[in-house]
């Protein structure tokens, strides 16, 4: 990968200190200088994503990154590698069906000037991202959802397919024997690649796809095409987004929370942790509940938390492309 570079920039110190230093002031330049600026070390380009799978993700959005280009580009580019791997259960071709054997995929885009486009309950689309790119950028809508949305993807040139894999018809015709619906952490929970990045104009994109929760009803939608829930940007302050049980997101309003934490001062890491206390405060029972979230802010610093351990984000800055276990509350057995 190639190094970025970090920059030192001044910024204003909030407070009124500076608003004393009129003309009429005697003090030193030097000591105007030290009441009225700090420096902060900015980290960027940089892309953050979630789970394992989001490894070979950003490297896909590195390569745009790397070139200065644009974040959106970028995190369009790196999701679409999930969701056209046939190995990965959780997104797009190869994701597991509806209990109906149906896939529907749901996924959302966001840039710096908070436009915003999304895709619901769509079938036979290979690559929902950038469906939901098309929607932002060609209509004056933010979702389209089922059939209107598989009519919009063809008609701007997406082709029809079939995302059901020889893997993933044997594991729903398994489930099927029983039809139980009892998601396990971790494992039918990872169902989102949410990713992040600030390039080097300093602007911050975001991107959410999932084949939503395997063998959930026919036409249920989760938070990962929802703004505000699944994912929100805010160029003025950073970004978020959510993997887990959408349910549970979308009630509190998930990752445009964690961007409000973090306009009001917390870290990235604190402002995940809050809104993933919130979750469990409002919830009688977490039992086989997992939620996580993964922040990146205006200068690079990013953090995530979890209900559960688990959780983890694929970290790429500088030279370097690693995996970080994210911080938690709970513990199982």
């Amino acid at each position: 990968m190639k190094k970025n570079r970090r920059e030192f920039i001044k910024v204003s110190a909030i407070g009124g200190a500076a608003l004393l230093l009129n003309s009429s002031c005697t003090e030193s330049d030097e000591i105007k200088e030290e009441l009225t600026t700090e420096e902060v070390i900015q980290k960027k380009p940089i892309v953050i994503s979630t789970w394992e799978h989001g490894l070979t993700a950003n490297e896909a959005a590195w390569e745009i990154l790397a070139s200065n280009g644009a974040a959106l580009d970028a995190v369009e580019a790196g999701v679409r590698v999930s969701e056209s791997d046939p190995e990965n259960l959780t997104v797009g071709l190869g994701g597991l069906p509806d209990r109906d054997g149906i896939v529907t995929l749901d996924a959302c885009i966001m840039d710096h000037n908070s436009k915003c486009g999304a895709v619901a309950c769509l079938e036979e689309i290979e690559n929902p991202i950038s469906v939901a790119r098309k929607v932002m950028e060609e209509t004056p809508h933010v979702m389209l959802v089922g059939k209107g949305a598989q009519e919009f993807a063809v008609s701007k040139g997406f082709e029809r397919k079939n995302l059901l894999t020889s893997e993933s018809i044997k594991q729903w015709k398994e489930w099927l024997e029983k039809s139980e619906y009892e998601p396990i952490i971790n494992i039918e929970n990872h169902d989102t690649i949410g990713m992040l990045a600030l390039d080097e104009e300093g602007n911050l994109a975001g991107a959410c796809t999932t084949s939503g929760m395997a063998y959930k009803l026919h036409g249920r939608v989760g938070d990962s095409p929802i703004i505000g829930a699944g994912l929100f940007v805010d160029n003025e302050v950073g970004a978020a987004c959510a993997t887990g049980v959408g349910e549970a997101v979308i009630r509190v309003a998930g990752s445009a929370m964690v961007v409000e934490l973090m306009r009001n001062g917390k870290s990235p890491a604190d402002a995940c942790k809050e809104v993933v206390n919130r979750i469990v405060s409002k919830h009688e029972n977490v039992d086989g509940l997992q939620v996580g979230f993964l922040a990146l802010n205006k200068n690079g610093e990013y953090g995530s938390h979890s209900v559960y351990e688990g959780f983890n984000v694929a970290v790429a800055v500088d030279e370097t492309n690693e995996l970080v276990d994210s911080n938690f509350d709970k513990q199982w057995d």
